[in-house]
């Protein structure tokens, strides 16, 4: 199921630069096709990105992209929404592969959007910057958010086996995937080695390797999601990545406001930083409130 989940995130990533590409850059297929088939030869290397490469080349009969006859509306069969409504049992921030399965669901929604393009306006499309640069960016941005969706299916993976009590080699996992799944890649074998190295990491994003590969291409990943805000490309993927990588490496997180709003409208009561974890408080905010408390739950 989470294999699948990631499939889920990494076609959306891929279909996502593409747009980029297509609507940014205004680059024609054949450019693409040569840009997806370096990027194949290198980290990107996977099954996903190398039938996108060919996808890109493929002609209709009338000689025209077959691509852009597709009608955008994208099908599902339920175990990348499986993946999330588990990962929110299991308290799990999943949050790629969630915004994957947004994703279509938005894109099935074809009519409405035909006319909401015809009501709602965005931001003209302005790209000055150079283009070579752009792509190496757009290259960083799917590499970075690609590790982040398998950091997060990994955390996925280690919940449910704590919960269930199941005794994984999260490493053979990876090495499984690699042989004739979706989502054989070469990256499957940078994971293996983290969990031969660490059989107890915790997350993908703490291994030497994947840390590194992500810190040295966060600027090239910032630069393409702010560039498609700007010019109303829609990334739900690799923005929600970025967001969950800048949440994940935060020490301390706006979740104080939150933990107080929840105690001043319900007195779900909140942990201090000054004392023990574990230990409730609850403030009577106003003046007028009385001392009970409700119950809370940490998920």
């Amino acid at each position: 199921m989470v294999h699948n989940g990631i499939e889920y995130g990494d076609m959306q990533l891929i279909s996502e630069a593409y747009f980029i590409m297509k609507n940014i850059l205004k680059m024609d297929h054949a450019e693409m096709h040569k840009v997806f088939d370096k990027w194949n030869n290198e980290e990107l290397d996977s099954y996903l990105m190398e039938i996108s490469r060919d996808i890109l080349a493929y002609k209709d009969e009338d000689g025209s992209p077959l691509l852009e006859k597709i009608l955008d509306t994208a099908g599902q069969k339920g175990t990348g929404k499986w993946t999330s409504i588990e990962a929110l049992e299991q308290g799990i921030p999943l949050t790629l592969v969630s915004e994957a399965v947004f994703a279509r669901a938005l894109s099935f929604q074809k009519e409405e959007r035909v006319e909401a393009s015809k009501i709602l306006t965005g931001p003209e499309i302005n790209f000055s910057g150079d283009k070579e640069t752009f792509l190496e960016n757009i290259k960083d941005a799917l590499y970075s958010a690609k590790i982040v969706s398998y950091a997060q299916g990994y955390a996925l993976i280690k919940a449910a086996a704590k919960e269930f009590d199941w005794n994984l080699n999260f490493g053979e996992i990876a090495l499984m995937w690699r042989g004739g799944c979706i989502i054989r890649s070469v990256f499957l074998g940078d994971i293996k080695k983290a969990f031969e190295k660490n059989p107890d990491l915790n997350n993908l994003l703490l291994d030497d390797f994947f840390k590194s590969s992500v810190i040295k291409a966060q600027q090239g990943w910032r630069n393409v999601v702010s560039q498609a805000i700007k010019n109303g490309i829609p990334v739900p993927a690799m923005s929600s990545a970025l967001e969950y990588f800048d949440g994940y490496r935060n020490g301390r997180l706006p979740a104080n406001m939150l933990q107080a709003q929840r105690d001043y409208f319900g007195a779900h009561t909140y942990e201090r930083i000054d004392k023990p974890r574990g230990e409730f408080f609850h403030t009577n905010w106003t003046g007028h409130g009385g001392t009970t408390t409700s119950n809370t739950y940490n998920a």
